[in-house]
């Protein structure tokens, strides 16, 4: 299900979505659609949303977003997907390569929210522009890395148009499996699983541990609204939020 964000903080995943299937480029897909009523969660607007998951034919999993208002609103979608290529459940992700198509991120405070800054990224830990091991630095002492208990912040994604762009790829060694996240958004928050504590268990039945899990979320930056220096996330009537993701997997 997505993980939306109407104005930033409202998890669309706890309400009940209409589900349509359908089908996209003749494969099976299904739409989700959704009103957020005007001011659900203090938030102005009614806020119709959709939200399409198609198969691609080269083994991707594709989510186009869609959403209009009728009052000036906040509108920042994304999907919160646990991914460990080992398989679910199946030990801690840091032995995962990471690679980010981002040469600058946006630190946080302590609450973990934007301090506005847009800083780039090399000689920190947080320099994903060659792989690396997602362990291979988290534990390093780092104001950054402490506030978030690891990785869980937003990277500023180096595009050069407004289409799909390769935002992240995710390289197993033990398995060889690649994940590749292609997104028309210009951010994409990386988190590291740090408060994950087994609470949520997969569909095999095995728990969600400390860091099992890698989640790429692309969207626009967190705090968007109050933040002059980010990228606008508010959405006017007459307009059409549109935004795609595509989580294409292969292997080495």
């Amino acid at each position: 299900m997505p993980c939306s964000l109407h104005g930033g903080n409202v998890g669309f995943d706890k309400v009940r979505w209409k589900a349509h299937p359908t089908e996209v480029r003749g494969l099976p897909a299904l739409r989700l659609e959704y009103l957020s009523k005007d001011k659900e969660e203090g938030y102005p607007g009614n806020l119709n949303v959709s939200v399409v998951y198609s198969m691609t034919p080269d083994n991707g999993l594709r989510i186009d977003y869609e959403a209009t208002t009728d009052a000036p609103t906040p509108v920042n979608l994304t999907n919160h997907s646990y991914f460990n290529l080992k398989g679910e459940g199946d030990g801690n992700a840091l032995g995962h390569e990471l690679t980010l198509n981002a040469s600058r991120y946006t630190p946080v405070d302590k609450g973990l929210i934007p301090t506005g800054e847009l800083t780039p990224v090399k000689g920190t830990p947080f320099d994903f522009t060659t792989p690396h091991r997602i362990g291979e630095r988290i534990n390093l002492t780092n104001e950054q890395l402490k506030f978030g208990g690891g990785y869980d912040h937003n990277w500023i994604i180096d595009r050069k148009g407004t289409g799909l762009e390769l935002a992240a790829t995710v390289y197993e060694p033990a398995s060889g499996r690649v994940l590749e996240v292609l997104t028309t958004e210009p951010g994409v928050q990386f988190y590291s699983g740090n408060f994950l504590d087994g609470t949520i268990v997969g569909k095999s039945g095995k728990p969600y541990l400390y860091r099992s899990t890698v989640v790429l979320e692309t969207q626009h930056y967190p705090d968007s609204i109050n933040q002059p220096a980010f990228p606008s996330t508010v959405l006017r009537p007459g307009e059409t939020y549109r935004s795609s993701t595509v989580f294409r997997f292969s292997t080495r």
